[in-house]
Order: C-alpha cells, then structure tokens, then sequence
C-alpha cells in the first residue's frame, strides 16, 4: 500500500494512536486522545480525523469498540514516517558491549549471545541466522598432508568462508597423489556449483588419478555434502517462550503456527536470505508472506565484515511491538559485532 501526503494533524494522531496501542495494548479512543499534550484539538476534531484516517486503511475498530486499532498499513506508515529514535540507557549499551566482547572467540558464539541478549532487551523471541548462499560454490581447495592415510581437505567458499574437513582414506596416498588431487579440484570443481557437479566430471577426475582413483568417489560426496550444507544456512530462535506472555498471541494457535515455523526454519531462512543488505528490515503482517506472520512482525539486520556476510540479528514479535526500541537494539548489537571484528564500514544506528 503506498503511503498517503497525510496532513500534519493526522500524521500525529495516527503516532499517538500507534504508540498508545503498544503500550497499552487496548483500542484508543478520542477522548484519550484529547488529553494528550501534543493534541491540541477537541474530541469532535479527533472523531472527525480517525475516520478519515479508516478510510484510508490505516485504522480500524474491532468489533462494537469505540476506539480504533492501527492496521497493517498504520505500523507500515508509522515505521516508515513517524518513528522516533529510541534511546538506549548507558546501562543497557554496557550490558551489550560486555557479552558481545566476552563471546569474541567465535563468530557463532557472537551471533548467539547477541540473539540472547536482543531477546533478553526487548522481551520477544530472537534469531540468529546464516542466510542461504544461493548458488554456492567453493572458489578454492586446499590440502595438507597428514600421514599416508589422512588429509586435511581445506574448502575456501566466496566472502571468506571457510570449511576443513579431515578425510580418512582406505589406502596410501602419496604427497604426489594428493597434489594431483589438489589441482584437479580446482580445475574441475572449483567455481561450479554442486549441481555441476556430474558424473562425467567425476570419472575424469578418477581417470586422471590412476590407481588412487578409489579416493575420489567419496571425497567429492563430502564435498557435494559441505556445498549442500553451507548453501542451506542455519537459524536459531531465543526466547520462543516468550510468546506465551505477550498478550497479542493469547490464541494459542497462533503460538502453535509461530513455534512451528521456529522449529521449520526454511521460510524465515528465505525471507533473510532474500535481501542481506546493510539497512534494517522490517517486515509486517502479511508483508512477510509467511504462514502463520500474519498478526506479527519481524525486523532484523544483516551482520558483514567487508564483502562478506556472516548472518543475521533479529526479532520477531506482534505487530504491536515497540518497534523504536527494537530496531535501536538490532542496530546497536550489530554495530557492536562490526566494531569486534574490525570493520570500518559499520553504519551508525543513530
């Protein structure tokens, strides 16, 4: 839906509506409205702004209430036009920096307390996710030689990632041999993706490879296994119980539908995985095109060092969520993942 040139009073009674909805949770009246400082207009005024601001799509009435509820659109606009910068409290920004700094070791380690800790700061559950890589490829193979029957396998993927596996072999393997091996990986595998991957190029491979060509079939397995597993992300959820204590999700199957799509995971995956850019998203209602997102929203940003995207912060709560709060929280663990890892490039969330 595309946002309407709203005239200035009702741009600040839709936030005055939005705002009061989340924090209250119940429909606002007009004569709410009234008392409000920043209103300076009567009951009648405000009636007469609510109902064109209906109208419009941004407010609705449930059932025979006499206040009104934003919709779907009203968030999308609020967010997009009407919301203030939340300020975090020194104490909070403290508490981030300590249990990001104290997970430094590792990068999944980093992505999970500041998923915890997102949770933790704004009472709704929280992801941390690898997105898809579509169309993965490994840019480069490395091996070291070990002893005669074991190697260490060395795949270099595009960003930076990279995978080692320790191979086994069921017979000698000659320095010799293993560097063979080497260069034809990268001739014939590296820079296709697993779909490539066909029979024609695996004989070739063992062709060459003479009478160690037993060692081929399963190691381009592994191979095929590793571009699967790094081409299909991962994601984890904090704090799914706290859905049980957010009053928008009192029907219990809409629980049930959110914590099945936790524990699926692939719709959320798609959903990341189709924009990783640097900005913060956020997705609402119907917006996310996921069974089960209707009454809720979610809002994550993207974690880089450089060219290269290691995951993703974010979380998903109801379209009532305070979304000024949540999104400085997503910006500031970001920004502090950026700053651990050294990359000059990472945005301010002010």
């Amino acid at each position: 839906m595309v946002d309407h040139d709203l005239s200035d009073r009702k741009k600040q009674i839709l936030k005055a509506i939005v705002e009061a909805h989340i924090a209250y949770g119940e429909p606002v009246g007009s004569k709410y409205l009234a008392t409000q400082d920043q209103l300076s207009c009567s009951s009648a005024t405000i009636r007469n702004e609510m109902a064109e601001l209906k109208s419009l799509g941004y407010l609705e009435q449930p059932h025979t209430s006499a206040g009104s509820v934003p919709t779907e659109a009203g968030y999308r606009f609020y967010v997009n036009q009407l919301l203030d910068r939340y300020q975090m409290t020194r104490q909070e920004i403290r508490e981030m920096s300590l249990g990001l700094t104290k997970k430094l070791n590792e990068l999944d380690q980093i992505l999970a307390e500041a998923s915890r800790m997102a949770s933790m700061f704004t009472n709704y559950p929280s992801i941390a996710a690898k997105p898809k890589a579509a169309g993965a490829t490994v840019t480069q193979f490395e091996t070291m030689y070990i002893d005669s029957s074991t190697f260490a396998l060395v795949m270099l993927f595009p960003g930076g990632t990279v995978k080692t596996k320790r191979i086994r072999t069921a017979f000698p393997l000659t320095r010799e041999e293993l560097t063979t091996l080497t260069d034809l990986l990268n001739r014939d595998i590296a820079g296709h993706t697993s779909d490539e991957i066909a029979l024609p190029v695996i004989l070739s491979i063992e062709d060459a490879m003479g009478v160690a060509a037993p060692v081929v079939n399963p190691l381009i397995k592994l191979i095929y296994e590793t571009m699967q597993e790094y081409h299909a992300g991962d994601l984890r959820v904090e704090g799914a119980n706290r859905l049980l204590g957010i009053p928008d999700y009192s029907d219990l199957g809409e629980v049930r539908s959110l914590l099945h799509l936790f524990e699926q995971k692939d719709d959320l995956l798609d959903v990341i995985s189709d924009d990783t850019s640097d900005d913060i998203h956020v997705r609402i209602g119907h917006e996310t095109a996921m069974s089960g997102m209707e009454g809720s929203s979610i809002v994550w940003r993207t974690i880089r060092s450089g060219d290269r995207v290691l995951g993703a912060i974010g979380v998903i709560g109801p379209r009532r969520m305070d979304y000024g709060k949540v999104i400085s929280v997503i910006n500031h663990l970001a920004l502090g993942i950026d700053n651990l890892l050294g990359d000059p490039g990472g945005k301010n969330p002010s």
